[in-house]
């Protein structure tokens, strides 16, 4: 199993070495968008590299969550959780959202 919390600080800590941004949190959500638009393109035209291309999607998520200081597992666990008891029900063709999670419930 992949400890995301050492792995984002992995990740960070090469961007430093590597002399790529760790300040311009702009620049930094522009260029996640870039390679989630790189993925999806290498899907659609069926290349063998979207596995590598999602790996990029993650790699600029940890490293952004890294920079605002944000466990992106923990993050992650809580929504995941959050998601399993939301209900849901079809309403005229779409999956509508019915009961949404309180953790005061």
């Amino acid at each position: 199993m992949i400890d995301l919390k050492e792995l984002q600080k992995e990740i960070y800590q090469n961007k430093v070495n590597k002399g790529f941004n760790v300040t311009d949190i702009n620049k930094e959500f522009c260029l996640t968008y870039g390679e989630v638009a790189e993925a999806y393109e290498a899907w659609r035209k069926k290349k063998e590299d979207v596995g590598e291309e999602l790996a990029d999607v993650a790699i600029y998520l940890l490293g952004l969550s890294e920079i605002l200081g944000i466990d992106l597992e923990n993050e992650i666990q809580k929504k995941v959780y959050k998601n399993s008891k939301r209900e849901y029900k079809m309403i005229d063709g779409v999956n509508t959202r019915v009961k949404e999670y309180n953790a005061n419930n």
